[in-house]
C-alpha cells in the first residue's frame, strides 16, 4: 500500500495530467483499476490518513486535526491485518496522534502529532516535523553539512553565486540522496528478502507535501512557462466577497511551509512565483514516479510483483493556486479528489479499466482485508472494492461522496474561528458532492454553499441564494442529514445482547 501525501488525481487524469512525466504510474495504471472518482473522507494529513486507515468517516474516528488523539478503540488496516497472519510494516509515517489514555504525560509519543497508527512495526521512520533522523543521519554519513534546524534542509541552494534562492533552487541533497530515494532504498532492502513468507507493507512517501523543492534535476524538469495556469475564476477581491470561508482564509498569513521563506499570504504571490511553485511540483511527482519504478522492479527481480497486491492513493489533494488557494483545507475538488489504483494480480481481466462510481479513502481498509480474506470489523464506514477488481458493479453503490473539515484549534483559536465568531466546535463544514451538485454546509449559521458542476465545473458560482435552487439545497441538506444518521458509528449497536449471547446484524 503506497500512501504519498497530497497528490491531486488531476495529475493522473485531467487538467494537469499531459503535462507530467509518469511513465510509470502509467504502466500500473495499464495493469490495474483505475478510480477516477476518488476522494478522501477528511483533510488534513492526520485525519485523511485516519479516515483511510479505520475506515471511518472523521465524524466517527474524531481525529479531525492534526494532534486529535486516535483512539485505540478504533481498528485500522494494521490491526485487522494481524489477525491475518500479517506483521504491519511501517516505512514511512502515518501521522496518527497517540491515544493518550494510559500513557504517563512525559512518554514522547504524546509530544507529537506524527504517531504510529495501531497495530504498525515501524520499520523505517521518517517524518516531516519530527523524525527523520533516519534520513538525516545518512545524509551526514555522506558527507553533507546536516543544519541543525530541520526546516534548513528544505532551503534551496543559491544558484550562481546568489544568496537569495528562488524556489526552483535545487535541494542542498541530491537525486539519488533524497527523502523519496532514502525511503524507497530502504523498502527495496526490506522486502528484498522477505521472499519465503508473505507479509504487508505501507510505504508513505512526504512528497510532493511542501515545502515545494526538489533535487536536480527535478527542480528543472518542467519550465514555468510551459505548466497549466491556475483556475482562477474571479480576481482576488471578488473571491474574498464570494463567502465567508473565503475572507477568513485569506485574513492572515497562512501555509508559512508553502516554500522556504514563504510570508504565508497565498494572496500576493507573483505570478512568476505561482508558475515556479506549480513546476516544483512536478518535478516532485516525476521524482516520485522514478522512485516507484525503482520499487516496481525490485519486486519484479524478487519475483514477487505478480503475486502483490499494489495500492496507491494520496492522503489529500493540493490547491496548488486554484481559487487563489494552497494546501488542503479547502471543499474545493482539488484539495479533495486524489488517485486511487489498485493492481490485483488475482483478477489480470481488469487490467487497464477505468471506474467512474464515487469511491473514498475509507474503503481502501475494507477493499485490502476482504482481498486477504478477513473479515471487515463491525461498524466500518467504507466498502469493499473488490466486486470492482472482479470485472462487476456491487449493487446499491453510493452516488455521492462525503468529506468534512475540521478548522478548530481547541487551544489557540483558528483564523477561522475567529473570524466566523463560533466556538471550537462549531468550526466545521461538510460536503456532500454528486456527479452534478455539490453542497458545502457549514456549522455555526454561515451560509451553505452550492455549485452545479455540470454548468459550473470550476466551483464558480455559488446558487446557494437562488430561489430556482432551493428545491435542490432542500434536497442535497436533507441527503446530508441523511448520510450522518445512516453513518453514525455502529460498532456496538449493530450488536444485540441477548439470551443466547450477543447477535450481530453483519455488515
Amino acid at each position: 500500500m503506497i500512501v504519498v501525501d497530497q497528490m491531486r488525481a488531476d495529475c493522473l487524469n485531467g487538467a494537469l495530467a499531459d503535462g507530467i512525466e509518469m511513465p510509470n504510474l502509467r504502466a500500473l495504471m495499464q495493469e490495474s483499476v483505475t478510480f477516477n472518482q476518488h476522494y478522501t473522507a477528511t483533510t488534513p494529513c492526520g485525519p485523511a490518513r485516519a479516515s483511510l486507515l479505520t475506515g471511518l468517516y472523521a465524524m466517527n474516528h474524531r481525529s479531525v486535526r492534526n494532534g486529535a488523539p486516535l483512539s485505540n478503540a478504533h481498528p485500522t488496516i494494521a490491526t485487522e491485518m494481524r489477525k491475518a497472519g500479517y506483521e504491519p510494516m511501517l516505512f514511512g509515517y502515518t501521522d496518527a496522534s497517540t491515544d493518550p489514555t494510559g500513557i504517563h504525560p512525559n512518554d514522547p509519543s504524546l509530544k507529537t502529532y506524527e504517531g504510529v497508527a495501531p497495530g504498525f512495526t515501524e520499520i523505517v521512520r521518517l517524518r516531516q516535523d519530527s523524525g527523520s533522523q533516519s534520513w538525516r543521519g545518512e545524509l551526514k554519513s555522506k558527507g553533507y553539512e546536516i543544519p541543525l534546524d530541520p526546516t534548513e534542509l528544505y532551503r534551496p541552494t543559491p544558484q550562481a553565486q546568489s544568496n537569495n534562492p528562488r524556489i526552483s533552487d535545487p535541494a542542498l541533497y541530491s537525486a539519488q540522496d533524497s527523502d523519496t530515494a532514502f525511503l524507497t532504498n530502504r523498502t527495496m532492502q526490506e522486502l528484498s528478502v522477505r521472499t519465503q513468507a508473505d507479509w504487508f507493507a505501507m510505504v508513505s512517501y512526504i512528497k510532493p507535501h511542501p515545502p515545494f523543492v526538489a533535487p536536480a534535476p527535478y527542480n528543472e524538469m518542467y519550465s514555468p512557462d510551459a505548466v497549466p495556469t491556475p483556475d482562477r475564476p474571479h480576481t482576488i477581491v471578488d473571491q474574498k466577497s464570494k463567502h465567508p470561508f473565503y475572507s477568513a482564509f485569506f485574513c492572515e498569513p497562512a501555509n508559512h511551509n508553502l516554500f522556504y521563506g514563504f510570508n504565508g499570504h497565498m494572496d500576493a504571490l507573483s505570478d512568476e512565483e505561482v508558475a515556479e511553485i506549480r513546476a516544483v511540483y512536478f518535478g516532485l511527482i516525476s521524482e516520485l514516479d522514478d522512485n516507484l519504478g525503482r520499487l516496481m522492479g525490485s519486486l519484479k527481480d524478487a519475483g514477487q510483483y505478480d503475486d502483490t497486491l499494489i495500492i496507491f492513493t494520496s492522503d489529500h489533494g493540493e490547491m496548488l493556486g486554484d481559487h487563489f488557494q494552497w494546501g488542503k483545507n479547502s471543499f474545493h475538488d482539488p484539495a479533495l479528489h486524489v488517485p486511487l489504483i489498485i493492481r490485483d494480480p488475482r483478477n489480470r481481466k481488469t487490467a487497464g479499466i477505468t471506474i467512474e462510481e464515487f469511491t473514498q479513502s475509507i474503503d481502501v481498509g475494507a477493499t485490502l482485508l476482504q482481498w486477504a480474506g478477513q473479515q471487515i470489523p463491525a461498524g466500518i464506514n467504507g466498502q469493499a472494492l473488490n466486486p470492482f477488481l472482479e470485472g462487476t458493479r456491487p449493487e446499491n453503490w453510493r452516488d455521492y461522496m462525503f468529506a468534512e473539515i475540521d478548522l478548530s484549534d481547541p487551544i489557540t483559536p483558528t483564523r477561522y474561528q475567529r473570524e466566523f465568531g463560533v466556538t471550537t466546535k462549531q468550526s466545521n463544514y461538510a460536503i456532500l458532492r454528486e456527479k452534478q451538485f455539490k453542497y458545502v454546509h457549514f456549522n455555526g449559521g454561515l451560509p451553505p454553499l452550492l455549485f452545479d458542476l455540470s454548468a459550473d465545473p470550476q466551483e464558480a458560482d455559488n446558487l446557494a441564494a437562488n430561489p430556482a435552487y432551493a428545491g435542490e439545497l432542500q434536497r442535497l441538506s436533507t441527503k446530508m442529514l441523511d448520510h450522518r444518521m445512516t453513518h453514525a458509528h455502529h460498532a456496538l449497536s449493530d450488536m444485540q445482547i441477548t439470551k443466547n449471547g450477543v447477535e450481530s446484524a453483519g455488515q
